[in-house]
């Protein structure tokens, strides 16, 4: 157990692109994940966990912010997070820890505190203000290939193409036929096991009497998708449930202009180097093959868990450490003739979450099943330190879950919202004939229903869930649906109204000076 007279470790992991119902301890009857779900026996599982946004850095901006993304701003990859932003390695370090990064958080800075030629604008994959950096794994995975060279695997090729099966020629295309090929390096070389391998040695150099907090941000499992033996042939294409879709591509682009234009920009070169033509033309044997090799990199991922799990344990330090497992978005895997992530499936938003926290072993094995949120990782870790989270921030915490009870007024629906603007080349708003700032959408969640409001004019979506669990009716316009789409709409009005930006708007100047919450400085009067 933590020992009063000091701060318990924390251990923040991400798995990039990782689908909440792709784990075995939340009822997946085909991927096996047996260190995620040793977590999950001694902490809680999630079950109805949302990510806030994505792609990437929006969706790690309400992650580690705890700031919808109506208030953080951070709309693309490549947008900047504001400066005035608060975030959980700030708080962190104010709190007397050295926040420590392993990976990356793909966080691109604010344009107005560095010079005009400042390399990292060029960027969208800065760090995150607070963490100290031990080693650093951008997209271009450089350090990853140069310790690959150092154990005589030849990558050359570098990025992308390292990650083609060893069969291949490197610069050729293919027909289009994927294939569970492993790749030149193996299972003990793969990026996550080089960040683990990175994260044990710095743990041997900690000090016994002093807290730490470490972040562990693994790309796996998002694409390239590919993965060594034996993982690559751990699962049988044919295996799995059927794809969640319509019955062709053009059923799903007839459905709504935002998925016509969706399965229009897809290419297969972004989730496979070197294949060429649309996602939406692979066929069900490509795509069947893609889930195999996606649920072989969550178990490949799963197994580093595993080393990481044991070397806590060897420090000494597992009854001393909260761990939070999760991820920033997820992934399609095929449904509705997709890959990746955006627009408002479930399946691009539906995230794991397990939380273990040593000192709350009443509630250990429990899963809870309300709907959870990105946001409500900030201001949980905070009051798991013993911190009042600020009163400013969108997310809330679990820790009453975590004690086996029940917060009061818990919300009843999940949130998120998905901006798809192009501000460097337009191509959206062009195809739209709508402006950047009408480029997004918003989604309430129930547990019966899911309503998307567009802008720009483009139409909302109403779903059924009870009746149509895969999102293919739209009944927004059916009469016998309007008193439904009303109430949602008029509470996705409210939510964006009780949420916009708080920053000042808790404080207030008096006579007697300032009484509230400014975000960024310390309470004045209650």
């Amino acid at each position: 157990m933590v020992r009063k007279d000091r701060r318990p470790n924390v251990l923040l992991i991400t798995c990039d692109q990782w689908r909440g119902d792709c784990l075995s301890a939340a009822g997946n009857k085909v991927v096996r994940t047996p260190n995620a779900d040793a977590l999950a026996a001694e902490g809680v599982l999630f079950r109805q966990h949302f990510g806030g946004a994505a792609p990437c850095s929006p969706a790690r901006a309400c992650l580690y912010t705890g700031l919808y993304q109506m208030n953080n701003r951070v709309c693309r990859n490549g947008t900047p997070l504001d400066a005035r932003h608060g975030n959980i390695a700030l708080s962190a370090r104010s709190l007397g820890y050295d926040p420590t990064l392993f990976g990356y958080t793909d966080v691109s800075p604010d344009p107005r505190t560095l010079a005009p030629g400042d390399p990292r604008l060029k960027s969208y994959e800065g760090v995150l203000p607070g963490f100290t950096v031990r080693q650093l794994l951008p997209e271009h995975q450089k350090p990853w290939l140069s310790w690959l060279e150092a154990r005589g695997i030849d990558s050359g090729a570098g990025f992308p193409d390292i990650h083609r099966p060893a069969d291949e020629i490197v610069g050729a295309t293919t027909d289009g036929a994927v294939t569970t090929s492993p790749p030149v390096y193996s299972k003990d070389e793969t990026p996550a096991a080089f960040l683990t391998g990175e994260f044990v040695r710095w743990l041997g150099e900690q000090e016994r009497d002093t807290p730490w907090f470490a972040h562990l941000s693994f790309l796996s499992p998002h694409p390239p998708f590919i993965v060594p033996e034996p993982y690559n042939r751990m699962y049988d294409p044919a295996d799995g449930t059927a794809f969640r879709r319509a019955a062709s591509w053009q059923a799903e682009a007839q459905s709504h202009p935002y998925l016509a234009y969706e399965l229009g920009q897809q290419q297969r070169a972004n989730f496979r180097p070197g294949a060429e033509g649309k996602v939406r033309d692979w066929g069900d044997d490509n795509l069947g093959r893609i889930r195999a090799l996606y649920y072989g990199m969550i178990s490949e991922v799963d197994a580093q868990l595993g080393r990481i799990w044991q070397a806590v344990k060897a420090a000494d330090a597992w009854d001393e450490t909260i761990v939070v497992l999760t991820s920033d978005h997820a992934e399609m895997m095929g449904d509705h003739f997709m890959l990746g992530k955006g627009g408002f499936f479930d399946g691009s938003f539906h995230i794991p979450l397990i939380i273990r926290d040593p000192r709350r072993r009443k509630a250990a094995g429990a899963s809870v099943d309300r709907f959870t949120e990105a946001v409500d990782i900030v201001p949980t870790l905070l009051d798991l330190l013993g911190e009042v989270s600020p009163p400013h921030l969108d997310g809330q915490s679990l820790k009453p879950f975590l004690d086996a009870g029940e917060p009061g007024n818990w919300r009843e629906a999940a949130h998120w919202e998905f901006d798809f603007r192009s501000v460097a080349d337009g191509h959206a708003e062009r195809h739209f004939d709508i402006g950047p700032r009408q480029c997004n959408l918003a989604v309430i969640r129930t547990k019966q229903f899911k309503y998307v409001h567009f802008g720009g004019g483009l139409p909302p979506l109403l779903f059924d869930l009870e009746q149509d669990r895969d999102e293919l009716t739209n009944v927004a316009a059916d009469p016998a649906y309007l008193p439904v789409r009303l109430e949602l709409a008029e509470r996705l009005l409210a939510w964006r109204a009780e949420h916009l930006d708080q920053s000042l708007a808790l404080a207030e100047l008096t006579e007697d000076g300032v009484v509230g919450h400014v975000a960024g400085l310390p309470p004045f009067q209650s």
